[in-house]
């Protein structure tokens, strides 16, 4: 993580184009051989930065109160994940509109970005078929199959609409902060009470 910071900091206080990979192995305390032991790009240094977020927000939904629906935990993963100060700190979001805004004109940086978001889609998949988990009579956990296409669809439908209020977010005229660094939190909860009339109850049974 320590390079991915470093590399982030350069991205944004020198521009992309600008910094080399061996800029950020020299930022990073490292020696570019080791940069291109983990990278095969500078752009791909940030992956790890962009990845926390899809991470946290998986877990997040995860680690919801029991009780909640699953509409219910999505809103409440993404609540917690998208607001500067409780899942992330303040600081970190000075480093998240300009990195964002940067994969809209970086083909490297917005297939970095692209393989992310992919990969964390994958995950909310496995997390919603846990807490979609039935238990029959034999007290057994009956899970729904992470390939069915319902769920694909489902986990699929719900990252885009994070995602995309990410993306709104980064790209609009908001203050990076208004007293309390207002994050993309609205705007991705307004998206996500449009999947509260999708049809849960259709993938495995299991959704209440």
């Amino acid at each position: 993580m320590e390079i991915a910071r470093a590399a982030a900091g350069l991205f944004v206080r020198q521009g992309l184009r600008a910094t080399r990979a061996e800029d950020i192995a020299q930022a990073a305390g490292i020696a570019p051989r080791t940069f291109y032991r983990y990278f095969a790009t500078k752009e791909e240094a940030v992956a790890p930065l962009y990845a926390a977020g899809t991470e946290r927000w998986a877990e997040a939904v995860r680690t919801a109160p029991p009780a909640l629906s699953v509409p219910e935990a999505l809103e409440h993963g993404a609540l917690h994940t998208l607001t500067p100060g409780v899942g992330v700190s303040h600081s970190s979001w000075t480093w998240v509109r300009p990195l964002i805004r940067m994969a809209e004109s970086s083909s490297g940086l917005r297939r970095v970005w692209a393989e992310v978001c992919q990969a964390g889609e994958r995950t909310l998949g496995e997390v919603l078929a846990e807490r979609m988990a039935q238990t029959d009579d034999l007290g057994t956990a009956r899970i729904p199959s992470v390939t069915s296409p319902e769920l694909r669809f489902a986990a699929a439908v719900a990252s885009a609409a994070v995602r995309t209020a990410v993306e709104g977010w980064a790209f609009g005229e908001e203050p990076t902060g208004t007293g309390a660094q207002a994050g993309p939190a609205d705007l991705a909860l307004r998206n996500l009470r449009e999947l509260r009339h999708f049809p849960w109850t259709e993938i495995g049974g299991a959704a209440r």
